[in-house]
């Protein structure tokens, strides 16, 4: 398996875990991997009227630092930028927003910060 081969399955392995820690926090998932040109967001979920647009990052461990420092000001901007793709083809300019990242450090018992609010315009 190539190094991008085994990042994927991290990944989604991550976006599984994160899907499940949303739902038991009472969030409806409204979509997964949402992928335009400007980038993707990994979950977009909805929650006491908020549609939360996460970042999910997963690291085996922080020898290279926490995951959520992986969401750097070019992410975000790309993020922003989706999200507002995303509002405007779902016309849902009523509704409030917010970019939340959570981060995961894998292992027999991995362990997760869900950072609400981590970063905006």
């Amino acid at each position: 398996m190539s190094g991008k081969e085994e990042n994927k399955k991290k990944g989604d392995i991550g976006e599984a875990l994160a899907a499940k820690i949303l739902q038991r926090k009472g969030y409806t998932i409204l979509d997964k991997n949402f992928r335009l040109r400007t980038g993707e967001i990994d979950i977009i979920a909805k929650q006491k009227g908020y549609i939360v647009f996460v970042e999910v990052k997963y690291r085996h461990n922080i020898d290279k630092g926490n995951p959520s420092e992986a969401v750097n000001y070019l992410k975000q901007q790309k993020i922003i930028a989706t999200a507002k793709n995303y509002i405007q083809r779902k016309n849902l300019y009523d509704a409030d927003f917010r970019f939340d990242v959570i981060e995961i450090i894998g292992g027999e018992t991995p362990l997760y910060r869900h950072i609400e609010n981590a970063f905006g315009e």
